[in-house]
């Protein structure tokens, strides 16, 4: 045993015996005795010190001037990882002896009896402890202090963000103690309270020397939707999305990788210079600066585009450099639609230069212009009286808006649609985006309109129908339509007429109904307002009057009647003679 050379020879021990053999008549309890006495007193259950005699991977062994040494599991002394032999260390005495007559000392309960002690001491101390790192947990690590189970979270690992918590596994580090909460008996631990101290004379003697307009060498410390924080020594500033790259830029990934190590220029801070903000872009030549001096209005360029809005869409023709194409550049059309209509981010597009302004910065561009306009020679593609067909996009309540092609519009009024149909409005001759045959009738150049018609395209049936319903001819027809004020008749022969309600009363005195095909006899026709008036009850009321008239006029013959009275006779139209009957069957009803 270590301690052995401390022993003092006994007073009272015989030599003679020992010399002659005769020692072994000695008692052995008083042997025993004395052995024990040369031995520490040694309780179970009590934290004592002991001194590490050997140290390997599996186990440490530790003399506490005990008959036996004891041994304790290696995986007590991980927070640890300097112990040696030599090293004295707390252990707690479990069993004096167990089954082996082994020695059986806990490191770890040794530690946790006086763990809490030294824990409220290092905080009150602002010490520095060593604790082992044993796995990770939710939020950050749990670490081994004194034999206690710290948290330490993942922002208190250090002054950066940890992105792999992993590699910190199994380490030993030094820590502060930064909260303990005494009634849960909760620790927390922080190593980044370590450098913090370190890193704020950095951060101090960096923000005294900062300047607007000084480049510094920096470390992309985080990269957010909105820009990209970097390290410059201890203190972070901003790079804003905006000032990334004179292009536009929808992903700071695009630009920079965490942990890349970039020039930046300071933009701005504030008074206290807590806030730095920083570019990127500016470290470089505005592009519109670069851009080719001899481009001019009227050249072709290609580009993506990168924004679009209803009213339009920015082309980047070069990084930085963006010209807008309105989307009344986008067709000669004059219909209002949305950019979107013609062309969505990240197409590749060819467009016309219309403006330049280098101070400004801005261009103004177009994609109609690679096109000609139609208008220019709308005469030879659209002659008056040519025929096309054309697609219906709108109507108004005097007229049909086509489109014969894109940007080239005309219009059918309602009086051009049917010769012989009366159109109230134009939806009950046909529906938006139906195709519909048309004749130009008029060019007006200068507001891009075109009269058209699509009943030209026809003979006009009433050159015939002038010649077919002549007053008093008789003709069939159907009642297509009945009103207070008289029935549409719609005539076999084509055209249609008009009946008052006098002239619908039948033989038999009833009114004639909706549907009904009967005889009308025509008692007007008018060729400029297209109206033929017509009467069912002349076509039999006539009838009776001819047997009464032909005797009378026979008579006067006989008796010789003056030639002027004939004369007038003969020059009474059917017409006159329509309206005697017709005053004739007054006079009757009225008798």
């Amino acid at each position: 045993m270590s301690n052995l050379k401390n022993i003092e020879p006994l007073q009272d021990f015989n030599w003679e015996e020992f010399e002659n053999g005769s020692v072994a008549e000695a008692s052995k309890e008083d042997l025993l005795k004395a052995y024990d006495e040369t031995l520490n007193k040694v309780s179970e259950h009590q934290v004592v010190d002991g001194k590490v005699i050997s140290v390997d991977k599996k186990e440490v062994v530790v003399n506490i001037g005990y008959k036996s040494d004891g041994i304790i599991p290696a995986s007590e002394f991980r927070y640890n990882p300097e112990l040696k032999p030599g090293d004295v260390v707390e252990v707690y005495v479990e069993n004096q002896e167990d089954k082996k007559g082994q020695l059986i000392l806990s490191h770890k309960k040794a530690r946790m009896s006086k763990s809490w002690e030294r824990v409220n001491a290092a905080l009150e101390n602002d010490e520095i402890i060593t604790g082992y790192i044993k796995c990770r947990t939710k939020g950050g690590m749990i670490v081994d202090v004194f034999g206690i189970e710290a948290f330490l979270p993942g922002s208190q690992i250090d002054v950066h963000p940890i992105r792999d918590y992993d590699v910190f596994v199994d380490k030993t580090m030094e820590f502060k103690v930064v909260k303990i909460n005494q009634e849960f008996r909760n620790v927390v631990v922080s190593h980044k309270a370590l450098i913090e101290a370190e890193l704020e004379a950095q951060k101090k003697e960096i923000i005294s020397k900062l300047e607007k307009g000084q480049i510094l060498e920096g470390t992309v410390k985080n990269i957010t939707t909105y820009g990209v924080f970097v390290d410059l020594g201890g203190v972070d500033g901003l790079i804003h999305i905006t000032d990334l790259s004179w292009g536009r830029v929808s992903d700071p990934h695009e630009v920079v990788a965490l942990d890349q190590k970039i020039n930046v220029v300071i933009l701005d801070f504030d008074d206290e210079k807590r806030r730095i903000a920083l570019g990127l872009k500016q470290l470089t030549p505005h592009p519109w600066d670069a851009l080719d001096p001899e481009l001019k209005v009227g050249d072709h360029v290609k580009g993506k585009v990168v924004v679009i809005a209803d009213y339009g869409a920015f082309v980047e023709i070069a990084p930085g450099v963006e010209g807008l194409i309105h989307v009344s550049e986008m067709s000669w059309s004059q219909h209002l639609r949305s950019a979107q209509e013609f062309m969505h981010v990240g197409d590749e597009v060819e467009a016309v230069i219309l403006t330049l302004d280098r101070e400004e910065r801005k261009m103004s561009l177009g994609i109609k212009q690679l096109k000609e306009d139609p208008w220019e020679a709308i005469e030879v593609k659209y002659p008056v009286g040519s025929k096309h067909t054309a697609k219906v996009r709108n109507f108004t309540n005097f007229g049909i808006f086509v489109e014969l092609e894109e940007g080239v519009d005309g219009l059918i009024h309602i009086s051009d649609l049917s010769w012989t149909k009366k159109v109230k409005h134009p939806s009950e001759f046909t529906q938006q985006g139906e195709a519909i045959d048309v004749i130009v009738l008029e060019i007006d150049k200068e507001n891009r309109r075109l009269s058209l018609g699509h009943k030209q395209l026809e003979d006009n049936p009433w050159d015939t129908y002038e010649s077919l319903y002549t007053p008093g001819s008789v003709h069939t027809g159907k009642i297509t339509e009945l009103m207070d004020k008289g029935a549409v008749i719609t005539l076999n022969e084509g055209g249609e007429g008009f009946a008052t309600p006098k002239h619908l009363v039948k033989e038999d005195g009833t009114q004639a109904q909706l549907g009904e095909e009967l005889e009308f006899k025509v008692i007007e026709f008018v060729k400029d307002t297209k109206r033929i008036i017509l009467s069912h009850s002349r076509t039999f009321e006539q009838g009776k009057e001819e047997p009464a008239k032909a005797p009378r006029a026979a008579k006067a013959k006989k008796e010789g009647a003056a030639p002027a009275i004939n004369n007038v006779a003969a020059s009474t139209t059917l017409g006159d003679l329509d309206a005697l009957a017709e005053l004739k069957a007054k006079l009757e009803q009225g008798e």
